[in-house]
């Protein structure tokens, strides 16, 4: 039997539902190992309004927001993040709209310099599908904010899971992108994920008291900080697992992931492996760990 970590968690594709007093959410017809029940596409607003993450180019997804909007005036469309599953529905939205396009960067910005020499080396993302034409309007750098009637949203940057990304904070309430989810672990596969950056950005949220979570995919998170404390760990006993198998000699991603992700379904295997590598270059950038030769996805690790 698949297990489902959300099992209560069942919203109606493409039915806007109110969260909160100008909050709502539209479900997008993505449902996927990765992005679960699909993408959460929100309105902020009662007046004008702002829609965070509209989602992948999907025709259905953007007639459920229009409809959603009505007779609304839209004022700024907001992005996460520059991955398949919350970008490429801005463009069409925004033109119809008639509302600029925000986010932190394209797809290539945010960055770490290691990522940049690994990406300039030629390493690819895994897979996960990164919208490469994706270009804001405006680019919002931390702790800009963007303003509406009644609504005031502050953009920080909070890359790890992909260089791009920002959560908006409104009031307590943190729209978090792929950040962090109550249903998973966030992905991180480089050049665009990069751990380092990931475990900052959730100590950064740690600094801070939220009330809920709003994340691109599952159910809002209700205890955020117990959720970042889990992520964390999480991560620190990945982390633990790694260096305890190069106990046994030099090996690859791949390799660690089969012996370390020994429950995770064959399908999402190679996502794992990227989590690996993710570990890796952490592990690198603090001199525990070196490539074999010269670093790239396949090359063999060892203890320094």
């Amino acid at each position: 039997m698949i297990h489902d970590p959300q099992p209560d968690f069942r919203p109606t594709i493409g039915k806007a539902e109110t969260l909160a007093p100008g909050l709502r959410r539209v479900l997008a017809p993505n449902p996927s190992p990765m992005t679960f029940r699909g993408t959460n596409t929100y309105l902020v607003g009662d007046g004008d309004l702002a829609i965070i993450d509209p989602g992948p180019a999907d025709d259905t997804h953007l007639n459920a927001i229009l409809e959603a909007v009505g007779k609304q005036r839209v004022s700024a469309v907001l992005v996460t993040h520059a991955h398949v599953d919350h970008s490429p529905l801005a463009r069409a939205l925004a033109d119809i709209v008639a509302a600029p396009i925000y986010a932190f960067s394209d797809a290539s910005g945010g960055r770490s310099a290691v990522m940049q020499q690994l990406a300039a080396t030629g390493l690819v993302g895994g897979g996960e599908g990164v919208d490469g034409d994706f270009r804001p309007d405006i680019e919002l750098a931390d702790g800009e904010a963007v303003t509406g009637d009644g609504w005031s949203l502050c953009a920080l940057h909070t890359p790890g899971h992909f260089g791009n990304h920002l959560s908006f904070a409104w009031n307590d309430v943190l729209f978090c992108g792929d950040l962090v989810m109550g249903w998973a672990s966030s992905l991180v596969s480089p050049p665009d994920g990069d751990l380092t950056d990931f475990m900052a950005s959730c100590r950064r949220l740690q600094s801070q008291k939220w009330s809920v979570f709003h994340s691109g995919h599952g159910a809002p998170i209700l205890d955020p900080a117990t959720r970042l404390d889990w992520l964390i760990s999480h991560r620190m006993s990945r982390e633990a697992a790694v260096l305890k198998a190069l106990q046994d000699g030099p090996a690859t991603s791949a390799a660690l992931a089969a012996k370390i992700y020994t429950d995770t379904p064959a399908a999402l295997l190679p996502a794992a492996t990227r989590n690996v590598l993710a570990h890796l270059i952490d592990l690198h950038g603090k001199n525990v760990v070196a490539p074999v030769k010269s670093l790239h996805a396949e090359a063999l690790f060892t203890l320094t």
